[in-house]
């Protein structure tokens, strides 16, 4: 008998796996079968002793998005002559697939992207544990004050669970954040109030206000920015 994972929690057993649509594949040299279509990351989920793969942007209602890449793992397709870092949210299993997940190389690569949202989100509790679990004491950064991390998850769950588009990422670079249409911060009639995008943001930064619709984060810039910005203000109305 064989057992065949059909999503993260469920498992049926069979006589041959060969007559079923699913892939056989190594996590940290163990052997799973799983059915076709599902993630590396979907497939080693909540299975006790069975890879180590933390996720911040992940959520089984939404589609993967591949934002925080937190999740990399190390795939070889060719037997274990080459490998490759791959988001396991995103990278689909495969026939023969070696998979591994807490190698020096993952760990270190996972460190330095923990490292950066640690600068980033110094005083978000999730990524305090994951610092803690990475050995990450403090960032070489310049802190920041933020507690979004960027993930997108508030709005896909809005657009793909709600089918509304109440709130969406806007901006570039330092000024990428969390807004309602026109970059405005206050939520029109196209929110309903009902919370799921605070339900699953993974740091908290969105919060339900006292009028029972969202309150979104507001990004903050860095005092470098602000001080070049009123300079340039000054330089333009002399």
């Amino acid at each position: 008998m064989a057992k065949v994972w059909i999503d993260g929690e469920t498992s049926i057993e069979v006589e041959d796996a060969d007559g079923v649509n699913a892939f056989n594949f190594t996590v940290d040299d163990k052997q799973i079968i799983v059915s076709a279509g599902q993630t590396i990351l979907e497939a080693v989920q909540r299975r006790n002793g069975i890879g180590n793969i933390p996720a911040l942007c992940h959520h089984p209602a939404v589609k993967p998005y591949g934002a925080c890449r937190i999740c990399t793992v190390e795939v070889s397709e060719d037997g274990g002559s080459k490998f490759k870092f791959v988001a396991a949210c995103l990278y689909p299993v495969k026939e023969g697939l070696i998979v591994r997940t807490n190698t020096e190389r993952i760990r270190q690569l996972r460190k330095g992207i923990i490292e950066l949202m640690l600068a980033r989100c110094p005083n978000v509790k999730r990524i305090q544990e994951l610092a803690e679990e990475y050995s990450v004491d403090k960032p070489r950064f310049v802190l920041g004050d933020q507690d979004c991390i960027l993930c997108g998850l508030c709005v896909r769950a809005c657009q793909e669970i709600i089918g509304k588009s109440a709130i969406s990422l806007v901006n570039r670079g330092i000024y990428r954040e969390v807004a309602a249409p026109f970059y405005a911060y206050e939520l029109t009639e196209e929110c309903i109030g009902c919370g799921d995008c605070a339900f699953v943001c993974p740091t908290g930064a969105i919060e339900m206000g006292d009028d029972s619709k969202p309150v979104l984060p507001k990004v903050k810039i860095p005092y470098a920015e602000v001080e070049a910005l009123m300079k340039k203000e000054t330089a333009a109305t002399s």
